[in-house]
């Protein structure tokens, strides 16, 4: 017995990878699964239906219930249909796990308008439309129910969002806006027993196969493997399991054998002119000094990239 046992999961993006990994864990959980994946590219680019049916394959032999869904989470029409999919197919609907997602890599000063829009509309409006209407379905099951119900929305961003590097201004922008979405559900959906949880995974994908980062994440030889996506897994599973109830607006990195709870955004240091409005002299003489003792923008990972 799991303790998902008869719960209903979404997870998009699974056919490879983190959904991959995410949607095997949910069914091993007891979760009955509608794998989503349109079987496109690392960029965003071709289409295989092939590739999530796998997926739903891999669960059936382990003797779990999935079944597969081929729809385009960023198409409103698709997001609707992907919610209604597994309602229809199993009575319900209990978790969401939206991890869908491509790059398109380019400095800030060279990315086209199509590459920003493409990865955009992927991560940041294909969340939205998976949670706009798991959100409208919970509301309106509480109220027909009179009381809470089971609800549990998992939603993937980066830590490109806390540490936006030059190359990846679509990437990063939509990762970003991927945890206010999620925050602003939590605030929404704690009333109707809805929890809302934000992961930002480090693990070997399609998306890190390639470029300047794929030698960090290369399999080791022997010995644990850190960046193995199924590394990540089990928080999702937890998140979506009865334990997290309590757990709800949070945001989470997770890789190897870490797992750390961002703190949320907090004010630094307030300067104030007690002399009455600012002015320009007013703003050098208090702001100059403070930003005298620091270094210019730096990546997440301390490298200096200003002069």
């Amino acid at each position: 017995m799991g303790d998902l046992d008869g719960k209903v999961a979404i997870v998009t993006g699974a056919a490879h990878g983190l959904g991959r990994a995410h949607a095997l864990q949910l069914a091993s959980q007891g979760a009955r699964v509608v794998v989503n994946d349109l079987g496109v590219r690392a960029d965003g680019s071709g289409r295989d239906e092939v590739a999530a049916q796998t997926v739903v394959e891999e669960i059936r032999a382990q003797g779990g219930e999935a079944v597969a869904h081929f729809g385009d989470v960023a198409d409103w029409n698709d997001a609707q249909a992907l919610i209604r999919r597994a309602i229809e197919q199993y009575g319900e609907l209990n978790i969401l796990v939206n991890n869908a997602g491509f790059i398109r890599d380019a400095l800030v000063c060279n990315m086209s308008e199509e590459d920003f829009d493409a990865v955009v509309r992927v991560h940041l409006k294909g969340h939205f439309c998976t949670t706009r209407f798991a959100t409208a379905y919970w509301r309106e099951e509480s109220k027909r129910r009179n009381g809470p119900l089971y609800g549990r929305l998992i939603n993937t961003s980066s830590e490109a969002a806390l540490s936006a590097g030059p190359g990846q201004p679509n990437y990063s922008a939509a990762k970003a806006g991927i945890i206010n979405l999620t925050v602003g559900a939590a605030a929404l959906c704690l009333k109707y027993g809805v929890t809302a949880n934000v992961i930002m995974p480090r693990a070997r994908t399609r998306m890190t196969d390639t470029g300047p980062v794929a030698p960090l994440f290369k399999k080791p030889e022997r010995g644990f493997d850190t960046f193995a996506p199924e590394n990540a897994a089990p928080l999702v599973g937890y998140l979506a399991s009865p334990r997290a109830a309590r757990i709800s607006g949070q945001v989470f990195i997770v890789w190897g054998k870490d797992v750390t709870v961002v703190e949320r955004p907090r004010l630094g240091h307030k300067f104030a002119n007690q002399d009455g409005a600012w002015t320009l002299d007013a703003l050098d003489q208090q702001l100059g000094p403070h930003f005298e003792k620091l270094e210019p923008v730096v990546d997440g990972y301390g490298v200096r990239l200003g002069g």
